[in-house]
């Protein structure tokens, strides 16, 4: 009789064996109030803007210096709102300096962002949909996110 394959949640293909999981650092960033930003500036919101554009290179950057991988959100066509970015093997604090810096870039720019880095176990690879980026273990950090967007934003988060 076969068995059947359980799916690893990447595309069509089964996997025989459990996704390994590795600890270390889980940051969701969203920029605050950007429907009202895009209107009072009169800006397309299918391209790229001051704060948007700026924050697409932020978060590349930020991932390639800590080796992260980007699970979804990097936008280099409309800008980058929204990203959940995983950094395995790196404790949140030791990214501190850092999301503040990206922090303060964006509101130089006059923009407001939420970002949420809390230590989780991490599969660390892309997610296909935005539903697959906020899901499993990730729903803790987006709860975060969430409670501190509705408390007004504009803070990073880093779980000690």
């Amino acid at each position: 009789m076969r068995k059947r394959a359980a799916r690893d949640g990447y595309g069509d293909r089964p996997s025989l064996t459990p996704t390994p999981l590795v600890s270390g650092t889980l940051v969701i960033m969203d920029l605050d109030y950007m429907e009202d930003y895009i209107e009072k500036h009169g800006l397309d919101e299918y391209k790229p803007n001051r704060v948007t554009g700026l924050l697409s290179n932020l978060v590349d950057a930020f991932a390639r210096k800590w080796r992260g991988i980007i699970v979804y959100g990097l936008n280099w066509e409309r800008g980058t709102e929204e990203a959940v970015i995983e950094i395995p093997l790196v404790e949140p604090s030791e990214v501190k300096y850092d999301l503040e810096e990206i922090r303060n870039e964006v509101k130089r720019e006059g923009g407001s962002i939420t970002i949420v880095a809390v230590r989780e176990h991490l599969i660390a690879r892309p997610a296909r949909t935005r539903r697959e980026a906020y899901s499993s273990y990730r729903r803790r950090a987006a709860r975060m996110l969430r409670k501190l967007k509705a408390r007004g934003g504009d803070t990073v988060y880093i779980e000690e």
